[in-house]
């Protein structure tokens, strides 16, 4: 499964390297700050392999920065461990690379009963997470004991 997430870098910690029978590996694990609604969340990712590391030296603590990552779980002992495994760090806000260069191709229709696909329809506006002034207020009528 790939994701993007889009935050502020926080930490980084120090880079782990050793051998395994496939080689010499590298490893960095650092902490990403994202909004999460009203408040803030943060996640440790995972640079795996010489390149991810030295990619991630590029960027400093409190700089913004788009992850994309895989998350992978695993089990081990009877209980799940999970990772975030980055593939690609860019600067937030940072142009996307262009698609395919031709618009995808429908088959032509024989049926008249479905209209021709007409793109992606835009997404629908989302109100705003509630806050705390969204609340009601205590009233003598509330007599729920909780």
């Amino acid at each position: 499964m790939a994701l993007e997430l889009e935050g502020t870098l926080r930490q980084k910690m120090g880079v782990q390297s050793g051998t395994s029978a496939r080689g010499a590996w590298a490893k960095q694990e650092f902490i990403l700050e994202f909004p999460d609604g009203n408040f803030t969340s943060q996640a440790c990712f995972t640079a795996w392999g010489q390149d991810k590391v030295a990619e991630l030296d590029k960027y400093q603590v409190g700089d913004r920065i788009k992850v994309s990552f895989n998350l992978k779980s695993r089990e081990y002992n009877g209980r799940w461990y999970n990772d975030l495994q980055i593939w690609r760090l860019s600067p937030a806000g940072a142009a996307q690379q262009p698609a395919a260069a031709s618009a995808p191709s429908f088959p032509a229709q024989t049926s008249s009963s479905f209209p021709a696909p007409t793109g992606n329809p835009a997404p629908a506006p989302q109100a705003p997470a509630p806050t705390l002034e969204d609340m009601p207020g205590d009233s003598p009528e509330d007599d729920l004991p909780f």
